[in-house]
Formats: structure tokens, sequence, C-alpha cells
């Protein structure tokens, strides 16, 4: 079964950090961009960093650029996304995505998703 599946997520004080895992199975993530990405109540999903398949380049948007850092261990068919000094604004549920696209801002361009996990920033 073709499947991928983060964990990492819960809820932390702002300022705090987590470290989101997103585990492939059924394919080689190594032949695929990953890419994480965010969704708030109300709001669209939208991009947040992507990192080639070879794991030595990213992309990462500005509002959380400095503060998160995705990588990628191909040998265990996995990728991170650290993230640091966390505010209320990066509260939504997070996933991962992997597709042939390079750092592209459409769900739609993305062949696989994992079911998303949620992070609360909270006092």
């Amino acid at each position: 079964q073709v499947q991928l599946v983060e964990s990492g997520g819960g809820s932390v004080q702002p300022g705090g950090s987590l470290r989101l895992s997103c585990a492939a199975s059924g394919f080689t993530l190594a032949h695929y961009c990953i890419s994480w990405f965010r969704q708030a109540p109300g709001k669209d999903r939208e991009f947040v960093t992507a990192i080639n398949w070879q794991g030595d380049n990213s992309y990462t948007v500005s509002s959380v650029k400095g503060r998160f850092t995705i990588s990628r261990d191909n040998a265990k068919n996995t990728v991170y996304l650290q993230m640091n000094s966390l505010k209320p604004e990066d509260t939504a549920v997070y996933y991962c995505a992997a597709g042939a696209a390079w750092a592209s801002y459409y769900p739609k361009n993305y062949d696989y998703w994992g079911q998303g996990t949620q992070i609360t920033v909270s006092s």
C-alpha cells in the first residue's frame, strides 16, 4: 500500500520546537521531491517548504524561513521538518506531499499525500 505517514505533531507554547516526520511506505521516497504544506482552519492549504530528491537543495517561504528546516534521509525513506521558534500563526494541520515537480505551490501537482498532523501553538 502506497502511503505517507506524518508524525510528531502536538501542542507547544510560543517559542517552542517540534520535529515532524514523514515516512513513506510502498514506494521509494528518493524518487520524489517532497514538500510540506499546512492548512489552518478556514484557509486554503499553503506551501511551506520543499526539498529536492537528493536532499541538497531546499526552498522555504519567507514566513517560516530561518525557523523551519526541511531535511531527508533517503535510506530511511523519511523526510523531516524541524520547526523552531513557533508562533501562534503556525497553528495548522501539516501535510507532507511527494511529487515530481520541484517546490510547486499547487497541491494538484503532487502524487501522494499524508493524512496530516495537527500543530497547535498556544500559551
